[in-house]
């Protein structure tokens, strides 16, 4: 083996390392704090970075490391994947015509801003000449790219490496017709909880005292991370050792900052928890966008809306809140776990989460095959919205503009969050496995116990695996839909007392 050389290459890779820091650094600020005035100025600075990243990406150096590594015998379980990872980057980064690329990176900047005023004002007119361009950009790039079955592979490639749109698919309507069929159960049931007393009013400043300790307990190290408001949540992060992120307080929803919190804390703590010995590599991240959404997803649901963790946390909500003082525990239980279809996703319950995602995807994959249109989009939102949760958006902000997603070109990313419930379920089955009196052990507050067992199941390997890889080394298995599916008919049987 060619140590000097690895060495190299290595150093090289850490050098690109701390320019996609600066780069996510520039984005934070641009989002956090940022004068509105400032975003032609923003732009050409993310651009000018971007392009520089771009540079080193597809250079000869890169090249040379890739031609020279890649068939080295001997080399180590990290060295080998970054050399993989890295060599199907420069192909596909190589395939974009570099002033194409920097002219993307400078729309996006502003397809973002365009969309913050378009949601703010509800008027999708705003967005959609911005939008329109995005998309026709990622149409473009498909072509550099190349497909085989379908155009839309190729952007799930960049969040869930190797997943199709005709396996996704059957997963998908396997998905959709339990929650179907569990979303009728409830619908005759007769049961309606009791929710009043979490739309009561709750200071942000009491929100926030109550988020932070929950936060505390999850073990999010502030030391080196964050926390900060933002319109939409989101986690960032500068390396393993600062990791940043962000909620949105609602006075009289209390539910909505708590549980953003719980979210972001996941992904947060992944983050947190990659090893030092993974600088230098491009691997320092999650396996992928599903699996990140596993770890945050878990602990906003699985874990965060279970009965154990109020069994330890609610005499604490009790104690902060007065607000609460009429409220017995199982009414709070079955408040926070109430379905009912929602217009918003980010605010939407449990079980029907996935059909916002689904939703979503159906769309992407129509507009990236050039099958709808953008113009078109309101109307087919809100169609599919009546279809499948019976609810009407009656305005853009509540519907089609409700997600920064696409302003952004994070085409293909949606599927993620839907994936990522069924990673975090089959994960849990695993850990209540592995894990003697897993219940009772977060019953009494032991809530660390968690995170120790997915730093080293999970986390520690950054994504030295691929998503499939992964999931088949912790569970044994690939993965598998029916975890998450189970699951959910176990839970809602028992709030809505219907026999599965």
């Amino acid at each position: 083996m060619n140590s000097k050389k690895v060495e190299e290459f290595k150093e090289y890779l850490t050098k690109i390392e701390n320019l996609n820091n600066t780069i996510a650094l520039v984005d934070w600020d641009m989002r956090i704090c940022m004068p509105k005035g400032s975003i032609d100025s923003r732009g050409n600075m993310l651009a000018y970075l971007s392009g520089e990243d771009y540079k080193m990406r597809t250079s000869e150096r890169m090249r040379s490391f890739i031609e020279s590594l890649k068939n080295e015998k001997d080399l180590d379980e990290v060295t080998s994947s970054s050399i993989e990872n890295c060599e199907k980057e420069y192909n596909r980064t190589k395939k974009i015509p570099a002033n194409r690329y920097t002219e993307y990176v400078k729309l996006a900047s502003k397809s973002s801003s365009a969309w913050e005023e378009a949601k703010e004002k509800s008027d999708f007119s705003i967005f959609q000449p911005y939008l329109e361009k995005m998309v026709e950009f990622q149409k473009e790039f498909i072509n550099y790219w190349g497909y085989e079955d379908n155009r839309y592979d190729t952007l799930l490639d960049f969040y869930e490496p190797g997943l199709k749109v005709k396996d996704l698919d059957i997963t998908f309507n396997k998905l959709k017709k339990a929650i179907i069929s569990i979303l009728d159960k409830i619908r005759n049931s007769g049961v309606s909880p009791r929710y009043d007393f979490l739309q009561r009013y709750f200071s942000k400043e009491e929100q926030e005292e109550f988020d932070m300790m929950l936060l505390r307990e999850m073990e999010f190290n502030f030391n080196i991370g964050r926390m900060d408001e933002s319109i939409h949540p989101f986690t960032t992060s500068f390396g393993n050792k600062d990791v940043r992120i962000t909620t949105n307080y609602h006075k009289n929803e209390f539910v909505s900052a708590m549980f953003s919190c719980l979210h972001e804390g996941g992904h947060a703590l992944y983050e947190q928890d990659i090893p030092d010995e993974l600088s230098g590599t491009l691997l320092n991240t999650g396996a992928s966008m599903a699996v990140h959404e596993s770890q945050s997803r878990f602990y906003e649901n699985i874990i965060g809306r279970s009965k154990s963790f109020w069994k330890y946390f609610f005499p604490k909500l009790k104690a902060k809140f007065k607000q609460f003082e009429d409220v017995s525990f199982d009414e709070f239980y079955s408040a926070v776990n109430r379905v009912e279809p929602s217009l918003i996703r980010t605010e939407s319950d449990e079980l029907t989460y996935s059909l916002h995602i689904i939703i979503r995807y159906e769309i992407e994959k129509k507009l990236i095959n050039g099958e709808i249109e953008v113009k078109d989009l309101p109307r087919i939102w809100n169609q599919k919205y009546k279809e499948y949760l019976g609810v009407e958006p009656r305005n853009d902000a509540e519907g089609v503009l409700q997600d920064m997603h696409w302003s952004d070109g994070s085409f293909g990313y949606f599927p993620s969050y839907a994936l990522g419930n069924l990673y975090g379920a089959q994960f849990f089955d695993k850990m209540v496995k592995d894990i003697p009196d897993l219940y009772g052990r977060i019953e009494r507050g032991d809530i660390g116990i968690i995170h120790s067992w997915l730093k080293d199941n999970v986390h520690k390997y950054g994504a030295v695996y691929k998503p499939n890889e992964l999931i088949k080394k912790v569970t044994g298995e690939n993965l598998n839909a029916e975890y998450f599916i189970n699951y959910l008919y176990r839970k809602y049987s028992d709030i809505y007392k219907f026999e599965i």
